[in-house]
């Protein structure tokens, strides 16, 4: 379906009286490739089986190994879950548009989506600056890592990831049930956005255009200091150990945790900033990367860790060797 064929039905919306206080959305999937969005459902439907079964096999392998349970894995089996629901939070339905043309979406549950979207996206950063503080006390503290990161505190900073997404994001869906829409309702994009869909409104959207940013502004700045801060005392401790291989090893329990912090932040900010300020960005590559950044991170974070992290890769190695042996 070509992008022609969107026109009559947008001056036709656009030009009638109506004004909706709960429309329903239409997604139009991937503006200017209509023509192949079903070549690139399939590395997107890739994307998705692949984050499913990394997650599950990384939440399965640690809750099943009581060996495991200690604060890295423990936090990695949160992101493990976080990702699961960012990614089955938009991959359905964005295949659905793109496969079968199933564009239109209710209000509530576009509403649903974008708060579990934005929430989840909260709830994954906060979870790596928690992976950050493990890594900080491990190295620098290492003799009292234990005692400082005990089950009780573990479960603290879990709750406190968890609150602090459904705080800041709930304000979300709560000021879009103030606005009206007297246009057509059709969102240019593979999934209810939050800006996507405050565009849509022709009533006042200044309150909930300056909260997005707040928030977006808040947790990322308040999160990358976190980690910055983290990283550069760890920086600061490694450097005076002696012995290069020490040294290298110390770098090296890091390692994996940086790639999923450069493969997260990387793609939002930049996906975050195209939204608001890239207007010389054509629309199908702002779309395009905004969907990967919800697909690619829990695609890639469990063969991170798989290939990375000695411990995981072992039990992965097992359980395919007693499946071979069946």
């Amino acid at each position: 379906m070509c992008l022609v064929s969107f026109l009559p039905l947008t001056m036709a919306l656009s030009n009638s009286s109506w004004r909706l206080l709960h429309p329903s959305f239409f997604l139009m999937g991937i503006p200017g490739l209509e023509e192949s969005q079903h070549w690139i459902a399939l590395p997107l439907c890739a994307l998705y089986l692949l984050a499913v079964m990394g997650n599950v096999s990384i939440i399965f392998i640690i809750w099943t190994d009581s060996s495991l349970h200690q604060p890295m894995y423990l936090f990695l089996a949160m992101l493990s879950g976080i990702d699961l629901v960012l990614a089955s939070s938009t991959a359905p339905k964005t295949l659905a548009v793109l496969l079968v043309h199933a564009h239109e979406i209710g209000y509530t549950v576009c509403l649903i989506q974008m708060f579990f979207i934005h929430a989840f996206s909260s709830m994954e950063s906060g979870v790596l600056v928690a992976m950050a503080l493990d890594r900080y006390v491990a190295i620098c503290h290492p003799l009292h890592h234990s005692t400082i990161l005990h089950p009780g505190i573990i479960g603290s900073i879990g709750m406190a990831v968890l609150v602090r997404g459904l705080v800041l994001l709930l304000p979300f869906p709560i000021l879009l049930q103030r606005l009206v829409f007297c246009r057509a309702t059709i969102i240019g994009h593979a999934y209810c956005e939050h800006m996507a869909v405050v565009k849509l409104a022709c009533s006042e959207t200044t309150v909930n255009r300056a909260y997005g940013l707040a928030v977006a502004l808040l947790v990322v700045g308040v999160d990358v200091v976190a980690i910055g801060i983290s990283y550069g005392l760890i920086l600061q401790t490694v450097l005076k150990v002696p012995g290069g291989e020490a040294r290298l090893k110390a770098f090296s329990t890091c390692g994996s945790h940086i790639c999923v912090i450069l493969i997260f932040y990387i793609p939002g900010m930049f996906s975050f900033l195209t939204h608001r300020f890239g207007h010389h960005v054509p629309h199908h590559v702002h779309i395009l990367l905004a969907t990967l950044y919800l697909l690619v991170p829990p695609a890639l974070n469990p063969l991170v860790y798989g290939v990375k992290t000695q411990q995981i890769r072992q039990r992965v190695i097992r359980v395919f060797s007693l499946k071979g042996q069946i």
